[in-house]
């Protein structure tokens, strides 16, 4: 009886672990969101600019993107993915 009891906690438990794993998406872009190369495009321009270390994407919608400039100080933007337009940095 006791080992019926932990085998089917023991299934009860992974099939609730699939499922929440089934309902976690990839997190994408929007349909009618700005190209990333155009974002990077457009931070390339900045004065100083020197190079890109990261470009994430995170669940709301943004890239988060983190560059150096020419003096070698960090720069770290969020990017709305749908107007190209920097975000307020919120940790």
């Amino acid at each position: 009886m006791f080992r019926n009891t932990i085998l089917a906690t023991a299934s009860a438990l992974m099939m609730l672990c699939g499922v929440a794993q089934a309902q976690t998406k990839t997190p994408v872009p929007p349909e009618k969101a700005m190209k990333l190369s155009e974002i990077i495009a457009k931070i390339e321009q900045r004065e100083s600019f020197r190079y890109i270390s990261d470009i994430d994407w995170d669940r709301e919608g943004n890239y988060d993107i983190t560059y150096y400039t020419s003096d070698n100080a960090k720069v770290e933007l969020k990017i709305d993915a749908a107007t190209g337009q920097a975000k307020p940095w919120e940790q």
